[in-house]
């Protein structure tokens, strides 16, 4: 029989891929030529070291840096009152090098990583300090989302210089499992669809993911799927995370659909969950 997980144990294995995944992303920094700092990635208004600096503003705030300020006037690419705090990274990196950009990750994240191993929390719905910009979130959304913020900018970085890869990383199916778990949300509330509606995604590399919009018009993840789902997507990671990133368009050929074609339409428009 095998033993249950527990709070701390969840929690530490998402240390692990965060830790994986800041390896991964300084490792690709140091692959670049300063020239490739400067190239636009996928983001409005993002280059290369933008996404980097994005990066080491939020690992140091957390590693116990104090809280920036900037003045980052009213760009276009900006939305909202996280994308302004975002926005303060940035700025006030416009004047680091690449170097200091890499350095300051690694020295940020390597502080922080030392001290969850010492201290690891063992609460997943107890409050972390510190955290970045003075979002509500707890232990558990907090370290499941540094993983993912990370490799989709690692994403972001890889496709604007052409060098794809880290689709297969312990990241890689930390974020795409992350994301399948929003179909349901999607299913539901973006798209409205009636109660008993069923929707299964099957992605490469992962179990299927199964839902079902139940009678209060919430979408329900069911344990099996449906043998004949009103829509079935079936796509590899990659096509994945461009859909449900919001970032570009999958490659043709890497997304099909059996069932509700208009209905499948309606859900990958609406599938974007994640800036």
């Amino acid at each position: 029989m095998t033993d249950p997980v527990t709070g701390q144990d969840l929690l530490r294995g998402y240390v692990d891929v965060w830790w994986q995944a800041i390896n991964d992303f300084t490792d690709l920094l140091e692959e670049l030529d300063e020239s490739d700092w400067a190239t636009p990635t996928d983001l409005p208004g993002w280059d290369v070291k933008a996404v980097a600096s994005h990066i080491a503003h939020l690992e140091s705030i957390l590693a116990g840096a104090p809280e920036e300020t900037a003045d980052v006037g009213e760009p276009d690419h900006v939305t909202g009152l996280m994308g302004l705090y975002t926005e303060i990274g940035v700025v006030t990196r416009r004047d680091a090098s690449p170097d200091a950009i890499i350095n300051e990750i690694r020295s940020a994240a390597t502080a922080r990583h030392t001290r969850l191993l010492a201290d690891p929390p063992t609460d997943p719905a107890g409050r972390p300090e510190p955290i970045f910009g003075g979002v509500g979130w707890d232990w558990r959304t907090l370290l499941r989302n540094r993983p993912l913020d990370v490799w989709m900018h690692e994403q972001d970085i890889r496709r604007a210089v052409d060098r794809p890869g880290g689709m297969d990383s312990a990241a890689a199916r930390h974020t795409a499992e992350y994301l399948a778990e929003s179909l349901g949300y999607v299913l539901a509330k973006r798209v409205g669809a009636p109660a008993g509606t069923t929707a299964v995604l099957e992605l490469e590399g992962s179990t299927p993911y199964a839902f079902t919009v139940n009678d209060a018009g919430r979408g329900e993840r069911l344990a099996d799927a449906p043998p004949d789902p009103d829509v079935l997507l079936r796509m590899d990671r990659e096509a994945f995370i461009r859909v449900a990133g919001g970032r570009c368009d999958p490659e043709p050929g890497t997304v099909s659909v059996e069932g509700d074609q208009a209905l499948a339409d309606r859900v990958l428009d609406a599938m974007a969950t994640t800036p």
